[in-house]
Parts: C-alpha cells; sequence; structure tokens
C-alpha cells in the first residue's frame, strides 16, 4: 500500500485516483476547481463514465479515497504524486503543456524528502526531462524520481481499462523508481500483467505511437469503405475478412464518420508536429489526419445530396453527438462538423444523444435538442445517424419511417440492414455497404 496524490480530477486523473485506490492504496484526488472537489465530496462524478461511480463510492466508504483541494498538504503526505492535467493542443499543433510544468514547479516547492514524481498526462516526448528540471529549480533536495506511466484508457470502458489492462508501461531512470511503481500496481503483478520497464523517454513514445497508430487503422478502414462505395464491395465483408488475419486483427476496422475524442486528434497532430522539430516525416500519421478531415465533411456531402442538394430550410433530425457511444465527450466529435454544415446552411436541427446533449448545448446552443429519439425525428425531413448507441441500435425502423414526413436516412454507423431499409421505402447512405447483401 502506498500514499498517493493524484493532481487533476478529469477524466484521466480520476479514473486513476478510483483505480489507484481500489488496488489498495490510500489516494489523494487534488483539484483547483473548488466546485469539483465539492461535488466529489458530496458522492456527485463530474463525468459520465460507466462503472466510476460505484468504484468511487466504494473506495471513499472504505476510506483510501479523499478530495482536496489543499495541494501543498496533499503533496507533503504521498510518497507517489501523479500529475494528471489537461494537456490541450496548443495553437500551433503541440500540446500545451503549461498546466503540467505548473504543478511540477508547485511539488518542487513542496518537496522535503524523497518522492516519485509520476506523470499520467499525454505528454510531448521529451517532456520528462522538462518536468525534472523544473522541480530541480524549486527544491534544495534533489533526492526525487520521475516516472513516465502513460495511460490507455477508452472513454466508456475506462474503468475496465485501469482495473484489466492490456500492458503497463513504466518509464523510469533508477530501480527504486521501478520497485516502487510495481507496490504500486501489485494487484496487477500478481496477477501477470505484461508490464514495460523502459526509460522514459520510450514511455513518452509508447503513448503518442500507440494512439496514432489506432488512428491510422480508421482512417484506413474508412478509406477503404469509401473505395468499396466506388467499386461496388461491401466494407462489413472486407474488414471482417481482414480482421480474421491474426496480424491485422478485427479491432478498429469499423468504418464510420470519422475519429474523434480528446486523445487522437490531438495525438496525431502533436506526434507530427514532434516529428517535424526532431526532422522526421510521419507521413504515414499526416495521411491519416488529412483522411479523417476528408471522412467527416464526405458525411455532410453524403446527406445534402440525399435531400436534394441543399439544406436551406429543411428539419434534419441528428441521433448522437458524442463522438463514440458510453461517454459524454464531443470533443472533435463528427457530430461537430455536421451541425456546423447544417446550421451554417440554414437546416432546421432538431438533436438529441442519451448523455452528451449538455456538452453540445454548450458548443451550439441555439440548436433544438430532446429528451429522446422518437420526438428529436418528429417531423423532420432527415435523419442522420452520427453515434453507435444501443438505443439507436434497437430502434423499430417501421416506426421510425412513420414519425419522420420523409424517409430518408444517413447511417454512418453502419447500424441498419440495408436490405431492411430498402424494403421499407427509405432513401438511404451509409459507409462503403451494398443494399443487395442480406
Amino acid at each position: 500500500m502506498k500514499h498517493i496524490t493524484v493532481i487533476g480530477t478529469g477524466y484521466v486523473g480520476l479514473v486513476n485516483g478510483a483505480g489507484l485506490a481500489d488496488f489498495g492504496n490510500l489516494v489523494i484526488c487534488c483539484d483547483i476547481d473548488a466546485r469539483k472537489i465539492e461535488m466529489l465530496n458530496h458522492g456527485q462524478i463530474p463525468i459520465y463514465e460507466p462503472g466510476l461511480e460505484e468504484v468511487v463510492e466504494r473506495n471513499v466508504s472504505t476510506g483510501r479515497l479523499s478530495f482536496t483541494t489543499d495541494l501543498d498538504q496533499a503533496i507533503s503526505r504521498s510518497e507517489v504524486i501523479y500529475i494528471a492535467v489537461g494537456t490541450p493542443q496548443g495553437a500551433n499543433g503541440e500540446a500545451d503543456i503549461s498546466a503540467v510544468m505548473s504543478v511540477a514547479e508547485r511539488i518542487g516547492k513542496n518537496l522535503t524528502e524523497y518522492k516519485v514524481i509520476c506523470t499520467k498526462s499525454t505528454v510531448p516526448i521529451g517532456t520528462g526531462k522538462k518536468i525534472i528540471a523544473a522541480i530541480k529549480t524549486k527544491v534544495d533536495v534533489t533526492d526525487f524520481d520521475y516516472v513516465s506511466n502513460p495511460e490507455f484508457l477508452r472513454e466508456g470502458a475506462a474503468i475496465k481499462d485501469f482495473l484489466w489492462p492490456d500492458r503497463v508501461v513504466i518509464g523510469a531512470e533508477s530501480e527504486r523508481a521501478f520497485k516502487i511503481m510495481r507496490d504500486v500496481y501489485r494487484p496487477l503483478f500478481i496477477n501477470e500483467t505484461p508490464v514495460i520497464q523502459t526509460n522514459i523517454v520510450t514511455a513518452e513514445t509508447i503513448k503518442y505511437a500507440s494512439n496514432a497508430f489506432l488512428a491510422l487503422k480508421i482512417s484506413y478502414i474508412n478509406e477503404i469503405a469509401n473505395l468499396c462505395e466506388a467499386v461496388g464491395g461491401d466494407i462489413h465483408q472486407v474488414a471482417r475478412a481482414m480482421g480474421l488475419d491474426g496480424r491485422i486483427s478485427s479491432k478498429f476496422l469499423h468504418p464510420g464518420p470519422g475519429y474523434g475524442g480528446s486523445c487522437f486528434p490531438k495525438d496525431t497532430n502533436a506526434l507530427v508536429t514532434m516529428a517535424e522539430t526532431a526532422g522526421v516525416c510521419i507521413s504515414t500519421v499526416k495521411a491519416a489526419i488529412s483522411a479523417n478531415d476528408i471522412q467527416k465533411q464526405r458525411m455532410v456531402n453524403k446527406l445534402r445530396k440525399l435531400v436534394g442538394g441543399s439544406f436551406d430550410g429543411k428539419q434534419i433530425a441528428v441521433l448522437g453527438l458524442s463522438f463514440k457511444p458510453q461517454t459524454d465527450d464531443v470533443r472533435d466529435s463528427a457530430s461537430i462538423v455536421m451541425l456546423e454544415a447544417l446550421e451554417r446552411e440554414g437546416a432546421l436541427i432538431r438533436a438529441y444523444d442519451p448523455v452528451a446533449v449538455e456538452s453540445m448545448r454548450k458548443k451550439f446552443p441555439e440548436i433544438d435538442y430532446y429528451d429522446n429519439w422518437e420526438t428529436a425525428i418528429a417531423g423532420a425531413e432527415a435523419v442522420v445517424i452520427m453515434t453507435e448507441w444501443n438505443e439507436f441500435r434497437g430502434m423499430d425502423l417501421e416506426d421510425l419511417g412513420k414519425r419522420l414526413s420523409k424517409k430518408i436516412i444517413l447511417d454512418t454507423r453502419n447500424i441498419f440492414r440495408p436490405m431492411e431499409l430498402k424494403r421499407l421505402g427509405f432513401i438511404f447512405d451509409n459507409v462503403g455497404r451494398l443494399t443487395e447483401l442480406i
């Protein structure tokens, strides 16, 4: 059992803190946002993540997890300090690490004995050296270790990913630090979870390389789906056959409107910028970024064609606002590109999402939002499915058609069978599927 402080109670910090407490550690989650800490102290979770509330509640009740705004005291009471603050994309394409560096300086001011400083935030390659230098300028005692411990959490499945990860990456420069981190993650060692022990720069690189590869895979299958549309192939059969090859696997071979979220768009752009700074051209990642932007616009063009070439004055229902199901995160969601085009071109937008309405309302306050899909589509001339929520998968297509003024549907997630849409008389489009296949 270790005494741990996690600085930052956003998505990464809160999941990390709750998970570490569930491993048996004593964890203090700290944040400068007093409102957020007050919510947590009253049992309210400020983000939507399935299973997180139960893990937080369980560990608060046992006394292993607590929340505070007193950063200085939290640092002094802990053996291991995690930095888990945001690193948004800056104007130059690089990750903005100003919050990380501010926290590093604050840690340095409060170091009075040996501690391990561990970064969970996604930071550019080489940030570890900057953090070490920042801490050293603020402290006389330089006996500390720095660790890069990147996270690999999928929004919507973050609790599972933390408690039962595919691997744990620990980047450090001393055996003392490795030993302490092995103690922190002791349950995972007992379960023989693969643990990669490497140096700091390699650990930082692993994070970016992993996310960029997955983004690449998504962009690739989307482009193959577009090819299927042009030549008469069916992307579901293509992807299934590809996925049966063990060298490829079926994961992330699901065509759609383009990737989004807090990680892939930011991390791919940051990786390209870092590579260019180092004099290296990563043309494959550049191509993935470009393909993703094109894919999002392609969905807009598909919908415009379906409704006769113009959105002006037409009532369009948009179902699904989050970038993926099981999250309220709308950052870089393909829905944003769709809504921007509809709003710009004079459509009357009717939007619904099971959990992300309030998140999207902050970006598009003038849009009409609804509490369920039935009222959202009532009287609309067309409906577009942007997120593959199970709620939408279970929709009765015959009922859906009766509620629309015109039976027009764009299924960007391929959740409906083309033959069924055809049988019911829909005018429709999807991503790379044949209408003739059952």
